[in-house]
């Protein structure tokens, strides 16, 4: 009997000592997997990071549009796209560059005509023997746009006024004679500047304006093509560069019409003041003549 309840007693001393175990293992395992709860807990942070909710959204469908804007882009395309503004700014100065080129043309037909009628009356000129046959080849009709043809004539007239006026050529009337030739050739000489430099004005303000207006369309171009921008939420060459493209061809129309005008302004100076000094020698060459025939009584 002893024997039996010693064996109770041990077999209900296991099951306890098996149930401590049980609970000491139970009580154990929480403290073994908090790593693997923490693991998730600590990468979450990085997964949650990438994309916030406010985010904007780029406009993939104005990014293929501006794609195949893109593969067609030429000065045609760029003209038809361009604002309203900007399209005003480049039809003026294509405009400009044209009236430029032609006002280009017709001073350099004019000034290769005078040079040709002026070297021609020069030598009809010189062969002149009286104030009379002076007058004749001066009133020639090929004679009639050459400005030293005119000059000649102005003096030739004056003199004939002179004599049907009566007034008789001496010593004391001769220097009043001279003067009054001389205000004649002057006043011929005087339209000869203004008819040389009709136009050139033109070519100044082109030459001097031309880029500033340029610049205003691209300007006003690439504030629209950057509201562009800030519309499609993108910064996208393809659609950044169609914009930026139409501006900037505005400066160039503006500089195509301001560079030409430029330079021959320049040069057309360059002819008319070499055209006035020759006209200053002829006139002196005119008055010397006037004063020989004068002296010869013709």
């Amino acid at each position: 009997m002893f024997f039996k309840r010693k064996g109770m007693l041990a077999a209900i001393a296991g099951l306890v000592m098996f149930g401590f175990g049980a609970l000491g293992a139970a009580a154990q395992t929480p403290e073994a997997t908090p790593p693997a709860t923490e693991v998730p807990a600590a990468e979450a942070p990085a997964a949650a990071a990438p994309a916030p909710a406010d985010a904007p959204k780029v406009n993939e469908a104005v990014v293929a549009e501006a794609q195949e804007e893109l593969e067609d882009l030429n000065v045609l395309t760029m003209f038809n796209n361009a604002d309203v503004v900007v399209k005003i700014v480049m039809i003026g100065l294509i405009l400009a560059s044209v009236w430029s080129w032609a006002l280009l043309i017709l001073k350099f037909l004019d000034f290769g005509s005078l040079k040709k009628s002026s070297a021609s009356f020069e030598a009809d000129f010189r062969k002149a023997g009286s104030l009379a046959e002076m007058g004749e080849k001066a009133r020639k009709p090929m004679y009639r746009e050459d400005p030293k043809a005119q000059m000649a004539l102005a003096a030739v007239d004056e003199m004939e006024r002179t004599r049907q006026a009566g007034i008789p050529i001496s010593d004391h009337t001769r220097a009043h004679l001279l003067e009054r030739v001389t205000a004649a050739v002057d006043g011929q000489q005087a339209t000869l500047s203004t008819r040389l430099s009709k136009g050139l004005q033109f070519l100044a303000s082109t030459a001097s304006s031309g880029p500033f207006i340029g610049l205003f369309g691209t300007v006003y171009g690439i504030m629209n093509s950057f509201i562009g921008i800030a519309k499609s939420n993108t910064t996208n060459l393809a659609v950044v560069a169609p914009g930026i493209a139409e501006a900037l061809l505005a400066t160039g129309i503006g500089l195509f019409a301001a560079i030409p005008a430029a330079i021959f302004y320049n040069i057309f100076q360059r002819q008319i003041a070499t055209y006035g000094t020759g006209t200053e020698q002829f006139k002196s060459e005119l008055m010397n003549a006037i004063s020989r025939n004068l002296d010869r009584g013709n």
